[in-house]
Order: structure tokens, then sequence, then C-alpha cells
């Protein structure tokens, strides 16, 4: 909220008639969030996550995602963190980007751990957009056409190298490499796109909402921490939904939940938390009920508790 205070009141004084927003999540989230400080002067920035009397107006926003994670140059959320009074959740505003500028050459310049970290978000918000009790027959064509794109991603993303996912280095096969890989970076930001547009239809599901205490308590980048408690949440639907379960795997090319688990662990590993943390994890999501009536058939406290004990 510091950030984008600041950020607002510069804004403010040289009169910008818009804001653009170029990076990851945490960029464009909180262009958003300066977005709508610049319209409200009146509001206090570490207000941004009160409930709003009416609707409010916000400057417009462009987004240029850098990241093939988040999806926030389709979403009207803006997730944002106080650390004055250590929260970390979405604010009350629906705050549409007017244009979003989406180029997979960006990706050339990332870290490979930095896609594979995005790109396992876009993955949890596909996921949790399927399973979930929103979720139909119209509305899911889009984030199955996104589940698709990922799967033919995956064999890329669960590669070998240190740098980008460019490891082809022979000289003759430069040109083929750059090509390849073009295209790579291209279905991975499309498909990040894609989980954007579909959440920004149901939202986010309990993996994301466990999501956010890892990330402040442990600093665990985004993609990772939700994907911690993926796996989990699969595994609880499947006691509901086992159909809706079957066909994500299915077009995400695996034959179980425990070659999904498996890919998972593979992408980002594991994280060891202690007893105390675990339980707060808990304790916060078995009174977010924005999250639980999310999950289709449901969620027992104890399969809340399990869900903690999965990563």
């Amino acid at each position: 909220t510091d950030t984008v205070g600041k950020g607002a009141q510069i804004a403010r004084d040289f009169g910008a008639d818009f804001v653009i927003g170029i990076g990851g999540g945490s960029a464009i989230d909180a262009t958003k969030a300066m977005a709508l400080l610049i319209a409200n002067p009146e509001i206090d920035a570490d207000n941004l996550h009160k409930a709003p009397s009416r609707p409010l107006d916000h400057t417009p926003v462009v987004a240029v995602p850098t990241t093939c994670g988040t999806g926030s140059e389709a979403t009207p959320v803006s997730i944002i963190t106080n650390h004055k009074i250590n929260l970390k959740k979405s604010i009350p505003h629906v705050i549409f980007p007017v244009l979003a500028l989406v180029d997979g050459k960006y990706l050339a310049f990332a870290k490979k751990q930095l896609i594979v970290n995005t790109a396992v978000d876009a993955l949890a918000h596909i996921v949790e957009r399927n399973l979930n009790v929103h979720s139909n027959t119209l509305n899911r064509m889009c984030p199955e056409y996104g589940l698709k794109l990922w799967g033919e991603s995956k064999d890329a993303l669960l590669s070998e190298g240190n740098a980008t996912i460019d490891a082809i280095n022979a000289a003759p096969a430069r040109e083929t490499a750059a090509s390849t890989n073009a295209n790579l970076y291209e279905k991975l930001m499309y498909t990040s796109t894609i989980a954007g547009m579909s959440i920004a239809q149901t939202s986010t599901a309990v993996p994301h909402g466990m999501s956010y205490d890892l990330t402040l308590s442990k600093n665990v980048p985004h993609g990772p921490a939700v994907g911690y408690f993926l796996a989990a949440y699969v595994e609880i639907c499947n006691k509901k939904v086992p159909q809706d379960v079957a066909k994500i795997l299915s077009l995400l090319g695996l034959k179980s939940i425990e070659e999904f688990s498996e890919m998972l662990r593979k992408l980002i590993g594991t994280c060891t938390v202690t007893r105390e943390l675990k339980d707060k994890f808990v304790a916060a999501m078995k009174v977010n009920r924005s999250k639980l009536e999310l999950v289709p058939g449901g969620i027992t406290p104890e399969e809340i508790e399990g869900q903690g004990d999965k990563y």
C-alpha cells in the first residue's frame, strides 16, 4: 500500500491521464490500485481493502505482462499487500485494463525458474476455475483450451536448464531453436491470458486463498505458493466431481493425480513450514467463505486440515 500510495501521488502531481503497468502480476495489480487512487484522492492507500459504499471510477489502465502466470491483464482483480497489518488479498474494486499488450517475446528475457513459477500460477488459475461451483459447459470452453496449451508446454517447463527454456546452443540449430522458443513463449503467454479471462468469471478457489499467508510468512513466490496446495485440492475435488478432474488430467496429458502431483514437485519442489504456521493457514481458510463456497460439493474442516498437511 505504501508503494501504490506514493505512485498515485506522483501521477496526480503531473496530471497523468492513464497508467501503464509493465511486469508481472504484482506490477500490474499495483498499477490498478494506483489508477483507483488517482481518480479518488480522498481514499488513503491503507484503506484500499475496505469495501466501498459505491462503485468507484479509476484512471484507465494499460497492461503489459512480462511473465506468463498472473493473467492480471484480463481480470478486474488487484492483489495488494498491506505490511502494516500483515494482509495480502484482493481489494474490493473492479478494475479491468482498457488495453493489454500480450507478447511472448518478453519471456525470452526471463530466467527459466521465473517462467516455471508463473506458469504454475496460470495452471492453478485454470484448474481452480474448472473445479468450481460456477463451472458449466459453456464457460469451461476457454479454460479447457488453456489446459490444452499448458499441457503442450509442460515438457519444456520440465526440461533441464538454468537460464531460459532455450537449451540448444549448437550454432546450426540456433535459428530452429529461436523459432521453437518463440512459439513456446507465445503459447505460454496466451495460456496465462486465457487463464486470467477464465478466473475473471469465477474467481480463484482454496489453493489461492491458502497461498497468501504462505507468501507473507515465508516470502514464497506466488506461483509456487499456490502450487503447493494445488494437488491436494484436485484430490479433494476428485471425490466430488471426478469427471471434471479426469478431463483436466486428460487435457494436460496426465494419467493420474499422482502424476499431476509429481509434475508439480519437479517444477517447484516442496516447502517446509512449522506446525504453528500450518495451523494458522488452516484456521484462516476455515473462515474464508468466499473461497470455501466455490468448492464443488463443499469442503469439510477435515479436508481443509488435510490440504495444509500435503505440501
